[in-house]
């Protein structure tokens, strides 16, 4: 019945985000915006998918993660792909800030950051696990 739409994401600098997210995420652009002044932002796309990002301008940075247990940091959406190594290394080529790998068991993950600061996942399922998009 429902299905994700698209994706929301705050930036303070636009142009610099647009050349960020199509170089590292490989999205293609579908239209871009601007509303009174007021309301700028960019749409796109995931290759081979119908759901969409949209980059929407704000003036400074807010968060897209939230406080677990008083300490942890938990992002709202990850990015799932087949094989995590190679994304991994693609980023880190790039010059994005990542963590390591984390092996759940699994699963596997690691987070990376846009050039505001926004965190997000990257996750790898198992043929096994209950959320690999086979099962």
């Amino acid at each position: 019945m429902f299905k994700v739409g698209g994706i929301f994401i705050p930036v303070t600098n636009l142009e610099r985000s647009k050349k960020w997210y199509e170089l590292n995420l490989g999205v293609t652009k579908v239209e871009e915006w601007q509303e009174n002044g007021e309301d700028h932002g960019v749409g796109y796309v995931f290759q081979g998918d119908t759901v969409g990002l949209a980059l929407i301008k704000v003036e400074k940075p807010q968060p897209t993660e939230f406080i677990i247990n008083k300490k942890s940091k938990n992002v709202y959406y990850n990015f799932v792909v087949d094989q995590i190594e190679p994304v991994l290394d693609m980023l880190k080529q790039n010059g994005v800030e990542t963590t390591d790998i984390h092996d759940y068991g699994l699963m596997k993950g690691f987070d990376f950051f846009d050039p505001d600061g926004n965190s997000f996942s990257v996750v790898s399922e198992d043929v096994n696990s209950p959320y690999y998009r086979g099962n």
